[in-house]
């Protein structure tokens, strides 16, 4: 089963996608500890900690969903200590490692000041208001995103400390989880409940103690996961993002345990969701958070399309059946919802994040501030960034895949043979930092002569349009299969190049072929217009109607339209900051 390069092998070379990993790191590093943890030290009830002010001056702490009077507080710093690990996983930074292993310390403080095992940011109470079904906002929720963040530090960033208080807090979950009936219990996980079910998976996984098998049992979904074995449409006019992490848990479970009935779950759940629902020209779907019905894709778009943790948690996803079944369809759809999801929903000069992405006419988006909102898509925002490495190649016993071309240097041990691999886009004679991926350079530097399969995939956009040179040598008669090329020789110094040549492709509305978006590549284009705008073929392809215009070599693609009355130019959704855009036109 291809599986993820160890911890620094890898790392990213400059490119849009280091600028991207970098402006995130640097937020997750401007936040100051003690805002952090503002909702931990209030309720382990340690006042001192906390910056006071006087009556006349606004409170210098995080707000919005990290308000103290949010019944979600303290759910970013889950998605910080995650984020934070991943980050120390691929750099080696000591300084983000420090961080946040203070952090955990304070954790610890809290969780001791809390009666030795509660170590949440929200009162043990709100459990009890699921039970007596009194209304409350997600305490599950907020509560796994703790967990979950204290499972990464250890997992990635090897923190004793951190799995000491998920493995103590743990207790707390299985002596109130045992008073209950299975049906009991189903109600209470009628309530949004996070990602729960996953992070017993990988306690099990990590511990190999029986009481998270017990945990994984009264935390399984029936009313969930039977539909979706049986086939019954379940999805749709649901909340997204509530079943997508409970789907995360049976991928877990089936991964720790070896049991069929999880991967049938999470094979079901894609079914549904992906190639029953399908999706928007950004490969994203939902509009106001729950899953759209087939068919209705021009009477959706809105303000509220593509939420951002579904972008995220769709991805994880996919990166979750590509590894069981190394089927490219899933690589194909991470790389959509990267550039037109992970990009276009974060913005490249703040770091800051977009809730929803609009697709309406004369849309725009509406971006959150460092420290006024923490949305949940804040949370995911710091993690989404972190991806590239584990999602650009992937290692298959001696075969390495290259999933996504992200410009990265792979550094690893082959039998005692050190193998350095180096992937760049180019431009002419020029590394070339944009994802004009049409001209991938991939270097192979081997202390001595090594025999490895490398394996490529071929995007679906470039379909036949490809060629493949090792040391300036076209390949001839290579075989596709399955979206994938394989090249199976002893390397030493050598150079690949892929050329996969782009066009601009026409991407229909679900239930009105004249109403299209256009994609250059994988990369949506956006068009610079708030007015709704029909345009006249008058003779033309629909792919026609748009021609490239860079006018200088640094400058990122753009587009004009042709024969209109008033041209329309178009940019990368991606590259939208402040412009109002639309995204779909009606063609004649």
């Amino acid at each position: 089963m291809p599986e993820y390069l160890g911890a620094k092998q890898m790392e990213l070379t400059p490119s849009v996608f280091t600028e991207r990993f970098d402006i995130n790191k640097a937020y997750l590093m401007s936040l100051k500890n003690e805002k952090l943890l503002q909702n931990y030290y209030m309720q382990a009830g340690i006042f001192g900690r906390i910056i006071e002010t006087d009556k006349n001056t606004i409170p210098d702490i995080h707000w919005g969903w990290e308000s103290p009077c949010c019944q979600l507080r303290g759910h970013f710093l889950g998605h910080w200590l995650s984020a934070a690990a991943r980050v120390y996983k691929q750099t080696g930074d000591e300084e983000v490692r420090g961080k946040a292993v203070n952090i955990v310390k304070q954790l610890a403080v809290c969780q001791q000041e809390n009666g030795g095992i509660w170590a949440g940011s929200i009162p043990e109470q709100y459990m009890e208001w699921v039970v007596r079904k009194k209304k409350v906002w997600a305490p599950q929720y907020t509560v796994h995103k703790t967990l979950m963040g204290l499972v990464d530090m250890y997992r990635y960033a090897g923190d004793e400390t951190s799995l000491k208080i998920a493995d103590t807090w743990a207790d707390w979950f299985l002596d109130w989880s045992g008073n209950f009936t299975r049906e009991q219990m189903d109600d209470i996980l009628d309530v949004e409940t996070g990602a729960m079910l996953e992070v017993w998976a990988d306690l099990y996984g990590i511990t190999k103690n029986d009481k998270y098998l017990e945990l994984i049992k009264r935390y399984d979904r029936p009313r969930l996961f039977e539909n979706l074995l049986n086939g019954i449409e379940t999805v749709s006019g649901k909340h997204a993002n509530t079943t997508i992490v409970e789907i995360h848990g049976a991928a877990r479970i089936y991964e720790v345990t070896g049991i069929e009935r999880y991967r049938k779950i999470v094979e079901a759940y894609w079914k549904q969701t992906v190639e029953d629902l399908g999706y928007f020209c950004t490969g994203g779907q939902t509009t106001a958070e729950v899953w759209t019905q087939p068919g209705v894709q021009s009477t959706m778009l809105s303000e509220t399309n593509q939420e951002h943790c579904v972008v995220y948690n769709m991805i994880r996803l996919a990166d979750f059946l590509y590894r069981w079944t190394k089927e490219v369809k899933y690589l194909d759809y991470i790389e959509r919802n990267i550039y037109n999801g992970l990009f276009a929903q974060q913005n490249i000069e703040t770091g800051m994040v977009i809730y929803y992405l609009p697709l309406h006419c004369g849309a725009k988006k509406k971006w959150g501030s460092p420290t006024h909102d923490f949305w949940c898509c804040h949370g995911t925002l710091l993690q989404a960034h972190t991806l590239y490495t584990d999602l650009s190649i992937y290692k298959n016993g001696e075969e390495l895949v290259f999933a996504q071309y992200i410009p990265s240097k792979l550094v690893y041990d082959k039998n005692g043979t050190s193998v350095e691999i180096e992937q760049n886009y180019l431009k002419g004679k020029e590394t070339w930092k944009l994802p004009d991926n049409s001209n991938i350079h991939i270097s192979i530097k081997t202390g001595q002569s090594v025999k490895l399969p490398l394996t490529f995939r071929i995007p679906w956009w470039a379909g036949d349009n490809f060629s493949v040179k090792v040391d300036g040598h076209r390949l001839k008669d290579l075989e596709v299969k399955n979206g994938f090329i394989t090249i199976e020789q002893t390397w030493h110094d050598n150079i690949v190049q892929l050329e996969f040549i782009k066009k601009i492709w026409v991407c229909p509305a679900d239930d009105n072929p004249n109403l299209v978006a256009f994609m250059y590549g994988p990369v949506v284009l956006a068009g610079l217009t708030a007015e709704a705008r029909t345009l006249y073929k008058k003779g033309l392809s629909t792919e026609d109607l748009l021609i490239g215009c860079n006018k200088n070599a640094w400058e990122d693609v753009s587009f004009y339209t042709v024969n209109q009355d008033v041209n329309v130019k178009f940019i990368p959704l991606y590259n939208v900051k402040d412009e109002i855009y639309t995204t779909y036109f009606s063609i004649e």
